[in-house]
């Protein structure tokens, strides 16, 4: 893997001798009372302004901060007019924006297009807070409140918006939020580095124009500079001679390529430029108008844009709109721990700015008393947008940095009762794993680690792990200590010491954990492990609790109308949740996201985890309303408002034979009164005798808990 300047190497800018702020001010009193006259950076978020680490504009505020310069929070700003976005008068070098910690159409919208009633990241839950595209019209009211300051964006809303993308609440592709946006320049990622190089260079007098080879950033350009070679993306994506082998990742380059030498069964590609010449070869992928008319063309993009996103090996990226190109440079550089373990233990309040008052903040109720120990993840999951956003390499911090954590907040933050709520990050335990290889690392372009199965080179060791879970539940004051982040059990069953240490200490009566499905066909285009996986490990978590004394429950997700899925898959999976006792009471719609693989499978009915070609894979999309319904009835098999659904898609499907009054059948012949329309005559004569559907019982040996949480699909999790 490359190497970066350490985060922290720059000189420090003269505002250093204001000093730190108690918290970083929203009003111009604010900025009176620290003796400033102005602010060097102004930043606009969607949420409401929390000065923790979980929270982006505190975080990179506070980065900004500790590198000397004066930074302003305008929070949830009204976007009718530009008055708010005066407040704090002119900044000196830029504004940045964001949409918040949750892209805004996630945030305000269901996977029915349906807008939710209210929003976690704004004081007392409240709703209408923040726009739709709030990224797009917060950089419009910036640019109108002064003119020829420099507009940056970033955050999970323009990260997964930098090339052209379907959009599936206006169901077409739009244009990448750059042009739409008038930006100067897009970060996408964890944009630590990027942020603290351009801000530097800016405040040395650079102009933004200039600023164009910073890994992580986008804009927009006319022509190549001199000495960049240009490769059409169809060249990158066309393999030579490959032995065939059981995988999604035939056509890829496996592990394995070297500078050095290339395998029997490893791809090479075509027209592949040489190492000394990466640094200034740039990919051209279709352009706008042309993935905006052609799915085959959009799809072949996705593929190639998820090839091109190891920081060891990516090439920059151009993709025309118009007159000009998008250029997307290589991404980020992962940070080091001790720059990690910095980032986390800067001086934060860890509470909502003060100018909230009373107000309930649902968001920071979740977290604050949870500690981040990690990013990324090597997953890939194809619905997922992490990997897109924060990357597959994982980022850790030191075991003494989060011990340091709970000692804050067990000294300072109020109503600590003992716990600690959660210790973990996009996935709990990846904490501290990386490819054996660094070598092997940087050449590899698999889009999963663990697909269709773990590497023979991930290092899936959780001894560090587990002797963190012990330190930080020996800290004094502390009672318990909590695992709330989701994990890959597919990871967990390598190490039976693992699940035996989280299942005796670290679950809070619940654990959760996604197989997402049983079938095989939505598994592959998930690329998640087969459900055989998850039967091993509900045996160890049961034999652990049984030997801890302990009556405990695994709480699954699962994803309904995912691409690939049958209707004949969810009737499986119904059955399958019937037979285990699980009759979850909220169920999750797959929702496609800008960017992610799954999203592109969803709009173009082609599957990029191979090679794209006129003829090639087509792939079921549940797209239609009802089918959707259907798919998230079979989900909640139980409930008497989807009995008459189900038994008009089960009659349509040949399986009338499950309808029925007995236990072999999954729904019955009768209906309760004032559920699904009209009770039927037969409900009458058995409504006092037959049971309606009870809270779920374990059956054979699984427990099972009725209420699932609701998850989104944007990068994060809905807790």
């Amino acid at each position: 893997m490359q190497s970066a300047p350490n985060l922290f190497s720059h000189r420090q800018f003269w505002a250093k001798r204001f000093g730190t702020a108690p918290v970083l001010p929203m009003s111009r009193q604010e900025m009176d009372a620290l003796g400033w006259d102005s602010c060097d950076v102004i930043l606009v978020t969607g949420d409401a302004y929390v000065d923790h680490p979980s929270f982006g504009m505190a975080l990179i505020g506070r980065l900004l901060e500790s590198h000397g310069f004066r930074v302003g929070i305008i929070a949830q700003p009204d976007w009718r007019s530009t008055e708010d976005f005066q407040r704090l008068g002119k900044p000196n070098l830029y504004f940045g924006i964001t949409a918040g910690n949750m892209d805004s159409m996630v945030n305000r919208y269901t996977s029915d297009r349906k807008i939710r009633s209210n929003d976690a990241y704004t004081p007392n839950g409240e709703g209408g807070k923040r726009p739709d595209r709030s990224v797009v019209v917060y950089a419009q009211r910036a640019r109108e409140a002064f003119k020829g300051v420099p507009i940056i964006i970033g955050g999970i809303e323009a990260s997964l918006r930098r090339i052209a993308h379907y959009d599936y609440w206006s169901d077409k592709v739009r244009r990448s939020i750059l042009p739409d946006s008038k930006a100067d320049l897009l970060m996408f990622g964890n944009a630590e580095r990027a942020i603290v190089e351009v801000t530097h260079r800016l405040a040395q007098g650079e102009p933004i124009s200039d600023i164009t080879d910073v890994r992580g950033t986008g804009f927009m350009r006319q022509g190549l500079p001199e000495g960049w070679l240009e490769i059409d993306s169809s060249e990158v994506d066309e393999p030579g001679k490959i032995d065939p082998k059981i995988s999604p990742y035939q056509e890829e380059p496996a592990c394995e390529t070297t500078p050095d030498s290339t395998p029997a069964n490893v791809v090479t590609f075509h027209h592949r430029p040489k190492k000394a010449d990466r640094s200034h070869a740039v990919v051209r992928i279709p352009s706008y108008d042309q993935v905006l008319s052609d799915p085959v063309l959009y799809a072949h993009a996705s593929r190639v844009f998820h090839l091109e996103t190891n920081p060891g090996n990516a090439r920059a990226l151009i993709q025309q709109h118009g007159k000009r190109d998008v250029w997307l440079n290589p991404p980020p550089i992962p940070l080091e721990t001790d720059e990690m373990d910095r980032l986390y233990e800067f001086p934060y309040t860890r509470s909502p700015h003060p100018a909230y008052g009373d107000a309930k903040n649902p968001a920071w109720e979740m977290i604050r008393f949870s500690i981040p120990i990690m990013r990324g993840c090597f997953g890939g999951c194809t619905f997922c947008s992490i990997t897109e956003h924060e990357g597959r390499i994982i980022q850790n911090r030191s075991h003494e940095s989060v011990i340091r954590e709970i000692e804050t907040i067990r000294d300072t933050v109020p109503d600590f009762t003992g716990t600690i709520s959660d210790l973990g990050g996009p996935t709990s335990n990846m904490y501290k794993m990386r490819c054996e290889s660094e070598k092997i690392e940087s050449a590899c372009r698999r889009l999963s680690c663990v697909f269709p199965d773990v590497c023979k080179h991930m290092q899936t060791d959780h001894s560090s792990l587990t002797q963190l879970y012990r330190k930080a539940r020996a800290v004094k004051g502390v009672k318990r200590v909590l695992i709330a982040s989701g994990l890959r059990y597919d990871l967990a069953v390598r190490d039976p010491e693992y699940i035996k240490e989280l299942v005796t200490h670290h679950v809070g009566g619940y654990l959760k954990i996604a197989p997402e499905h049983t079938e095989e066909g939505p598994l592959d285009k998930m690329m998640k492990p087969g459900i055989g996986t998850y039967d091993r490990f509900k045996k160890l978590f049961e034999k652990y609790s049984k030997e801890a004394g302990k009556e405990q429950y695994l709480i699954p997700y699962f994803i309904a109308a995912h691409p690939g899925t049958s209707d004949k898959d969810m009737l499986h999976l119904a059955l399958w949740l019937k037979e285990n006792g699980f009759r979850p009471d909220q169920v999750q719609a797959f929702l496609p996201t800008p960017l992610a693989i799954a999203s592109a499978m969803y709009h173009t009915q082609r599957n990029p985890l191979k090679k794209i070609k006129r003829d090639s894979e087509q792939v079921s999309i549940p797209k239609g309303g009802r089918q959707r319904r259907i798919h998230k009835a079979f989900l909640r098999y139980h409930d008497p408002e989807n009995w008459p659904l189900l038994r008009e898609a089960l009659k349509q499907m040949g399986r009338a034979d499950l309808i029925g009054n007995g236990k072999r059948h999954l729904v019955p012949t009768w209906q309760p009164a004032g559920t699904g329309g009209k009770a039927t005559s037969s409900a009458k004569a058995k409504v006092g005798s037959v049971k309606r559907p009870q809270k779920s019982r374990p059956s054979q040996g699984v427990k099972a808990k009725a209420k699932s949480p609701a998850r989104n699909r944007s990068g994060q999790r809905k807790k």
